[in-house]
């Protein structure tokens, strides 16, 4: 198979690939608490092993992920808690979720992806894809107006109905997630972690329990379904650039 990640390219693969398809996929990960059963680089896991695939298919070059995001956060005592230290207990008191290091400003954040953005410009990219960590890729979309001069075709993986939970990073470390890194690293998620009793909930995990309806081969379906759509969008706009 082609090289396809960024780092590891030499300069004259480098062209080599953005001559044939100016394609830059930026997976947007976290180091963050996704259940008992998945490993704290689910969203870079995911967004990187699909991108990885999908440059396989049509072209570009995949990004070192970015741990670092925004997300919900509040302060108590002198102690910062965000994301799924707040969402993901039920009486509403914040508590620190182990392994979770990845949160910065709205406004950090927003100038580190201007900088990524006018650097794969000046390198020559035309397309930019980007997705993972929902409130990093709910950011990247709320920045598109400000990066209108740069000239530059922007895509997430998100659709517009996504009820059939064959998706990219739908939930959190429910079924759709749970799936999607069984698919992509099976050899990191161990289910023997989540509780036994179907009816004893998961700590921080929103969705479809993953212990009723995750799989490899929803997984796997979702990144087929996915895979044949984003290459129709991505090949559409290679031709229209």
């Amino acid at each position: 198979m082609d090289r396809v990640l960024y780092a590891e390219l030499t300069p004259s693969a480098f062209q080599q690939r953005l001559a044939a398809a100016p394609i830059a996929y930026l997976p947007l990960g976290t180091l963050e608490w996704h259940g008992p059963h998945l490993p704290l680089g689910a969203d870079g896991i995911q967004s990187q092993g699909f991108f990885e695939a999908l440059a396989q298919r049509v072209g570009g070059i995949v990004l070192p992920a970015l741990f670092l995001g925004p997300d919900c956060v509040v302060e108590r005592d002198g102690a910062e808690y965000y994301g799924m230290d707040i969402l993901g207990f039920p009486d509403g008191a914040p508590r620190q979720l182990p392994g979770s290091a990845y949160w910065v400003y709205d406004t950090l954040f927003a100038r580190l992806l201007t900088g990524i953005m006018r650097q794969l410009k000046r390198a020559g990219f035309r397309i930019v894809v980007a997705h993972g960590h929902a409130p990093s890729t709910q950011a990247f979309l709320g920045l598109r107006p400000e990066w209108d001069h740069l000239g530059l075709q922007i895509f997430v993986c998100w659709r517009e109905d996504e009820s059939d939970g064959l998706g990219i990073q739908t939930d959190h470390a429910a079924a759709n997630e749970t799936s999607l890194v069984m698919a992509l690293r099976g050899d990191l998620v161990d289910m023997g972690r989540l509780p036994e009793d179907p009816t004893e909930s998961i700590l921080a995990v929103n969705g479809d329990d993953p212990r009723m309806h995750a799989s490899a081969e929803r997984g796997r379906r979702a990144i087929a379904l996915q895979m044949d759509r984003m290459a129709t969008l991505l090949r559409d706009a290679l031709h229209n650039r």
